[in-house]
């Protein structure tokens, strides 16, 4: 019963990963948490994962390389006016 509960959790998850996509960037992020989450740790993994990925996951993929990341650089126009 327990492998057939991981096997929704997991078909469920991509069923529902290419929606979390149209819908944005956090959600989707969110989602794959809890999904990884939901496959290690079980229900307490759904809702940790699910947590970090939303909180951390656009950071996490400009970290790897998975997602462009452009850093802008904040200076004050003072300095270089002179």
């Amino acid at each position: 019963m327990k492998a057939f509960a991981r096997v929704a959790i997991v078909a469920a998850g991509v069923v529902l990963a290419p929606m979390a996509a149209n819908a944005g960037e956090r959600v989707t992020d969110a989602a794959l948490g809890g999904l990884a989450g939901a496959v290690v740790f079980g229900p307490v993994g759904l809702v940790a994962g699910g947590v970090i990925g939303y909180t951390a996951g656009p950071r996490i993929a400009c970290k790897i390389g998975a997602k462009r990341c452009y850093r802008r650089s904040h200076y004050r126009r003072d300095r270089y006016r002179r």
